[in-house]
């Protein structure tokens, strides 16, 4: 998955089309990710005591990974992501980086 933790990105479909947050979490076996303040949900929790009362509680539900875009720190515009692999030393890994498509600068 090309967005990480701590990304902001920007909602292109859905209920929440044109907000944008933070990426909370990320789920990569389902490809969703949670993100800030967007599909909020809520839980209704049973009281457990007679006299007691029930709770509703609210939080961020997933949504799929391709229904977002990054927001791209340099160009402050959304986009997609492209990797670009730099040449390893002498056969050693080669590292890869994330870039704009856009301004083709690197992202991380």
């Amino acid at each position: 998955m090309k967005i990480k933790v701590n990304d902001k990105v920007k909602i292109a479909v859905g209920k929440d089309k044109g907000k944008s947050g933070k990426v909370v979490q990320i789920l990569p076996t389902s490809n969703q990710l949670v993100v800030e303040g967007i599909n909020i949900m809520y839980k209704h929790i049973r009281p457990r005591k007679s006299g007691e009362k029930g709770q509703r509680v609210q939080f961020n539900g997933p949504i799929s990974a391709s229904n977002v875009l990054l927001l791209c720190p340099k160009c402050s515009q959304p986009v997609k992501i492209g990797i670009k692999a730099k040449a390893g030393i002498e056969g050693k890994k080669t590292a890869k980086s994330r870039i704009c498509k856009k301004c083709k600068e690197a992202i991380d």
